[in-house]
């Protein structure tokens, strides 16, 4: 059996400049991956996924801290409202009409307050919240958006006004939900 013949188990021909196939691994032909001894080696702490941060980004203090502002706007706005439409309906008769608009008038008053509490709750759990918070904040948002069109399409001058305060603080807490530093801070794992 000579060392050239291709159907030879035990190696490579010698004469090529090669060495027969035992030993240490050599290089591998290319196209084909390092081969190597042993488990390969284990990912960087975290699994192999980026860092988390260790501090909460400024996109989600701001959108904190506008949550806050409109969580409280909205709670003065339901104490006048509220106080409005007791005062209004004192001074009515007690017809059956003007006790409907009154509950009408509470119910969109408690509705205001609902969506005021859940913007605090929101801005709150920022901290330690995980993607449900997220998710929330960005529903949230969104409804405060259509809110604000829906002013826009009374066409009254107080209704435009408050159209553009809501659209622009609706608007950057939205963004500031859906981008990549929102994604990594509100999936980081919490020990």
């Amino acid at each position: 059996m000579s060392f050239g013949d291709p159907n030879n188990p035990y190696g490579q021909p010698q004469g090529q400049g090669q060495q027969p196939g035992y030993g240490y691994p050599q290089q591998a032909p290319q196209g084909v991956p390092q081969q190597g001894y042993g488990y390969p080696a284990a990912p960087p702490y975290g699994g192999g996924y980026p860092q988390a941060p260790a501090t909460m980004p400024g996109l989600m203090k701001a959108a904190r801290v506008l949550l806050f502002v409109i969580g409280g706007l909205q709670t003065i706005v339901a104490i006048i409202a509220a106080i409005g439409i007791a005062a209004a309906s004192s001074t009515i008769d007690d017809s059956d009409a003007a006790a409907g608009l009154a509950g009408l008038g509470f119910a969109l008053v408690i509705l205001l307050a609902v969506f005021a509490f859940l913007a605090i709750f929101l801005g709150v759990k920022f901290a330690k919240g995980g993607t449900a918070i997220r998710v929330i904040t960005i529903i949230y948002a969104s409804l405060m958006i259509i809110g604000s069109l829906a002013n826009f399409a009374q066409g009254e001058p107080n209704g435009i006004f408050g159209g553009v305060i809501s659209l622009a603080i609706s608007g950057v807490i939205l963004a500031s939900m859906v981008n990549s530093q929102a994604s990594a801070w509100f999936n980081r794992p919490r020990y």
